[in-house]
């Protein structure tokens, strides 16, 4: 599991996905924004964001059903997605400011709710679960359009999690409560590093430095003058 922000990433290995491992690596901090997929482990966050990456694998799966039924609600559904990713990247790009994109994203959402609310009353078993799910806490699909700065998938925390995909592959995993700390911590410097662009080897050759020599060790904090400048930026 990680935790990834702008300037350091956290990593936790746990035994299970349930509640109690997303609170012991985040704690209860009120302001956090979680950009996640629908695992039920997420339903009692504040404020949620919705993947927009997990939902176009799911409106796929509809397309390429066999049930014509299903199949229409699945074109319809990706059609409103690539709609609201055509305006997403205008803004990234600076084409529309942040008020145009929410003025042009009110009538997709409104059009989604609509399909979403076809699908639940469609008596189709392979639609009503879904789109009641997805109805029931449809304001966690759109979080993003609300706060300036979210992300409207968990990309981030994809890639974040890439490298300790692979490592987990070849090693299989950890043996021991002492080995999973040690694990945690190493891919907590490496991706912290990766974001503020440090090297990763220069600051773990500093740490240990400053340990044989019972000095302060070095922060995985970014300088604040860093921070400022991209803030400006």
């Amino acid at each position: 599991m990680v935790a990834v922000a702008p300037w350091f990433a956290v990593f936790g290995i746990f035994l299970t996905r349930k509640r109690e491992a997303l609170k012991a690596l985040v704690g209860n901090y009120a302001g956090i924004i979680i950009n996640c997929d629908r695992a039920k482990m997420y339903f009692d966050g504040r404020r949620l964001q919705w993947c927009w990456a997990h939902l176009k694998r799911d409106f796929q799966k509809l397309i390429d059903s066999r049930d014509r039924q299903v199949k229409r609600l699945g074109h319809d559904l990706m059609r409103q997605q690539r709609l609201l990713f055509e305006h997403w990247r205008a803004h990234q790009n600076g084409e529309i400011t942040w008020r145009s994109f929410q003025k042009r994203i009110a009538p997709i959402r409104k059009e989604f709710e609509r399909l979403l609310l076809r699908g639940r009353s469609s008596g189709n078993k392979a639609l009503i679960g879904m789109c009641r799910e997805l109805h029931k806490h449809r304001d966690w699909l759109w979080t993003f359009t609300r706060i300036e700065g979210i992300e409207p998938t968990n990309n981030t925390a994809e890639r974040a999690l890439r490298p300790a995909v692979i490592y987990r592959k070849l090693s299989f995993g950890t043996q021991s409560a002492a080995g999973s700390r040690f694990i945690e911590r190493m891919l907590t410097v490496s991706e912290t590093c990766r974001l503020q662009n440090r090297s990763a080897f220069q600051y773990l050759v500093t740490a240990m430095e400053a340990h044989f020599f019972k000095q302060t060790p070095p922060s995985l904090l970014p300088p604040k003058e860093t921070t400022n400048k991209k803030r400006a930026a």
